[in-house]
């Protein structure tokens, strides 16, 4: 399910520079990186960016937020390591992949003429871009990198799939809700906005 295409163009660069290149990519020119950063066939390099956010995300959070690491074992430091390898190996992953068979069938439906698989699996990964800053519980924060996020995705799905804005909004609602809003938890920031604000 993961191949690792051996000619890669645009943002598929490998290794930690790679990372980093398709991140600062998908952030400031997501149109462009859509159209030239996935590639058919080529899940690898989506996968482990997918998961290099999940992670960059739970360590943000842990760091600002010490008491929210869970007692695993050891101290709180082997506990954090624990669980962050946990998420790399497995949640992030697995987690990856069912919300881009969500997102897939969806697609089906909506969608007549659309990539295949192993592209929609890149697009979610890329739209979780934003999400790599959103560890630290600051509800503006998350709020604002979830909106991002789910924006990133309709314009993945358009760019990849060759769709409508309106298709792609249509397809991509559910996915980014359970992503970036229950996942990442914008729901929750934006639910703590909306009460700071009926309160001032």
């Amino acid at each position: 399910m993961t191949t690792w295409v051996e000619n890669p163009h645009g943002g598929r660069a490998r290794g930690p520079r790679g990372v980093v290149r398709a991140w600062a990519e998908v952030l400031v020119r997501p149109g462009r990186f859509f159209r030239t950063g996935v590639s058919p066939g080529d899940q690898a390099p989506g996968l482990v960016f997918g998961v290099c956010v999940a992670v960059a995300f739970l360590a943000g959070g842990f760091a600002a937020a010490p008491a929210t690491i869970p007692e695993v074992y050891g101290g709180p430091l082997a506990s954090a390591l624990l669980a962050l390898a946990v998420a790399a190996l497995l949640v992030a992953p697995a987690l990856l992949h069912l919300v881009a068979a969500l997102q897939t069938a969806l697609l089906v439906v909506l969608v007549r003429d659309r990539g295949g698989v192993s592209e929609t699996v890149q697009v979610v990964a890329y739209a979780a871009a934003p999400c790599a800053l959103a560890g630290p519980p600051v509800p503006e924060l998350r709020a604002a990198c979830a909106l991002y996020g789910a924006v990133l995705l309709v314009v993945g799905l358009r760019a990849v799939h060759g769709t409508t804005a309106l298709r792609a909004v249509l397809a991509g609602a559910l996915p980014a809700t359970l992503v970036f809003g229950v996942g990442f938890r914008g729901i929750d920031a934006f639910g703590a906005l909306l009460a700071r604000s009926a309160a001032i």
